[in-house]
């Protein structure tokens, strides 16, 4: 760890704390109906959408049908973006002629971008028109981040809620979320992005003739910023070129990564005081947090150091990868591992970016981290294997760790004698059946998948690169697709049916095969009476159960992949540093 790398990773956790916390108290208003800073302005359009949707907001529902709207709403997501891609080539904004996207294709981005995942096996500016990506794909940014959000807050109401048969109205709750949170924020994130370079037009592509070469070079045009907005504030990482957050006209400075990081981080990081708001008392809410914290600053270190550490087979040829004695003072050499990464981003920008949009079920790249060391790209990997929890998605981060939490009093309980309690709520049978599925679900979504890939011919024929790493790319690309992260190892061709009609099956059960699961368990708990606190109760706001939820996390959330992961990043490692 160099000295940029600490102050790099000091600064964008102060700066997220500081952000983090005015914003959970606001999300806590809008979504408890209480007076807020848009309250005045917003009220009439909000009143005029329920009217007009013929939607009652004094209506609750109970879980079932709060997850029925919730699968209901997400099939015809999928169906109207599936239907736009098959007819873009007929539709307006199309100054590049787009022809219209292939079934499989068309199949697999719908879904990807209905679950939050943004998976994507084409390239943006060569497959999708500005319709497409405006009407389509930005749209379902808000929507499927939306989602996440108010799964989020509907568990956080049944640990607040007693004796209750209602965890909210979901047409609310989507309506409140988009309009209050998610349309704002990005609004200003957008003008932001465009202050920095960043495009928004509706331009025909344009040829310019390059310095280096004789034939003209096609620069990419479209709405770009009011995309690339939403797909980071939402944790969604679908990008509008196919380079994502590494071309230039998406995160064109060093800023604006700064920027880009610290809204990938946001709102799930507001989301834990969310919570210890909702359920009145906020060092609940800390206690999530600092174990969210101490999980990705340790993992982020370990990313940045085996990549600053560079590769040996480079340094047994005579190069140089030490970093230069000036570095920090604006030297030219950073030492390490540069394959795949930016220049103007460097080293320690890349593996952060790279950190932070795994944990975060974010998706968005800068780097390739098919170029990363082995270890420096299983840590991305491995974070998306914990399910997501550290910070993770808008919602989903918070409702996965909440699940955590539950199987951390569970294990306590079980070590005491004792039924485990969380939030003044009894966990008794029917809740810890709920997480086991919400926790095993993933896991079998990926080992089998993996399995499938390798076994069967169109499977192996999308893999190029040999061996450990080509194994590794598969075993990616299904951690990312069942824990709706949406990166990619790339070097795996994944554009073709077999991998579309599989990689969307995993992205649509790695969803909603732990959403159901948690808004049962909102239920339960909100039909629950409230319990008072004993001497033999466990307290759940100290350092001890930030450790026992740390160590359940990855105990737990990691376990069942670690002879996958020594197939392919750990065995990768071994044959690079041998004497290790």
């Amino acid at each position: 760890m160099t000295q940029h790398a600490w102050l790099m990773l000091g600064l964008y956790m102060l700066v997220l704390l500081v952000l983090a916390k005015p914003l959970g108290g606001y999300i806590a208003d809008v979504m408890e109906g209480r007076k807020h800073l848009l309250s005045r302005v917003g009220a009439p359009f909000e009143s005029l959408l329920y009217r007009l949707a013929g939607v009652d907001r004094e209506k609750e529902t109970g879980w079932l049908a709060y997850a029925m709207a919730v699968l209901l709403f997400s099939l015809l997501g999928v169906l109207f973006l599936y239907l736009l891609q098959r007819i873009q080539h007929g539709l307006p904004f199309n100054p590049q002629l787009m022809a219209a996207v292939s079934p499989d294709s068309s199949f697999n981005t719908a879904v990807s971008f209905v679950t939050n995942t943004n998976w994507q096996g084409y390239g943006g500016e060569t497959t999708m028109s500005y319709l497409t990506q405006m009407l389509g794909l930005t749209v379902q940014n808000f929507l499927s981040a939306a989602t996440g959000i108010v799964v989020a807050i509907a568990l956080i109401r049944g640990f607040a809620r007693h004796s209750s048969a209602t965890i909210g109205n979901f047409w609310v709750d989507l309506t409140r979320v988009t309009l209050y949170i998610l349309l704002p924020l990005s609004i200003v994130f957008a003008l932001v992005l465009v202050s920095q370079g960043v495009i928004q037009n509706f331009a025909a592509y344009v040829d310019v003739q390059s310095l280096q070469g004789a034939q003209p070079q096609t620069l990419a045009m479209g709405p770009v910023a009011s995309q690339e907005a939403i797909k980071m504030i939402g944790t969604n990482g679908g990008g509008f070129f196919n380079v994502n957050s590494a071309h230039p006209f998406e995160n064109p400075t060093p800023l604006s990564n700064l920027l880009q990081m610290l809204s990938i981080f946001l709102i799930p990081a507001a989301l834990t005081f969310t919570f210890g708001r909702m359920v009145g008392s906020s060092r609940q809410g800390w206690a999530l947090l600092a174990a969210m914290s101490v999980l990705f600053v340790s993992l982020a270190m370990v990313t940045i150091s085996a990549e600053q550490q560079g590769n040996p087979l480079l340094t047994n040829t005579g190069v140089d990868q030490s970093v230069s004695q000036s570095v920090s003072a604006g030297g030219s050499q950073p030492g390490g591992n540069m394959e795949g990464k930016e220049a103007r981003f460097g080293i320690v920008d890349s593996a952060l970016f790279a950190t932070i949009t795994t944990a975060a079920s974010c998706g968005a790249v800068n780097s390739m981290h098919d170029s990363y060391t082995p270890l420096g790209g299983m840590i991305p990997m491995a974070l998306m294997q914990l399910g997501e929890v550290v910070f993770g998605g808008v919602g989903s981060g918070l409702y996965g760790m909440l699940i955590f939490a539950i199987l951390a009093v569970f294990i306590a309980g079980l070590m005491i004698g004792r039924t485990p309690e969380y939030q003044g709520k009894k966990i008794e049978a029917f809740e810890m059946k709920m997480v086991s599925v919400a926790i095993l679900v993933t896991p079998l979504l990926v080992l089998i998948g993996t399995s499938v890939a390798v076994l069967l011919t169109d499977g192996r024929a999308g893999i190029f690169n040999p061996g450990a790493h080509g194994f590794s790319e598969v075993l990616y690309a299904l951690s990312s697709a069942a824990n709706n992260n949406g990166s990619a190892f790339a070097g795996l061709s994944a554009n073709t049916p077999f991998y579309n009609l599989l990689l969307a099956v995993a992205m649509w059960f790695g969803r909603f095969g732990v959403i159901v699961p948690v808004l049962a368990i909102a239920g339960a708990l909100a039909a629950k009476k409230r319990i008072a606190e004993t001497s033999g109760t466990l307290p759940t706001h100290g350092p001890l159960f930030v450790a026992l939820l740390i160590g359940t996390v990855l105990l737990v959330g990691l376990l069942n992949y670690v002879p996958a992961l020594a197939l392919g990043p750990m065995v990768e490692h071994l044959m690079l540093w041998p004497a290790q």
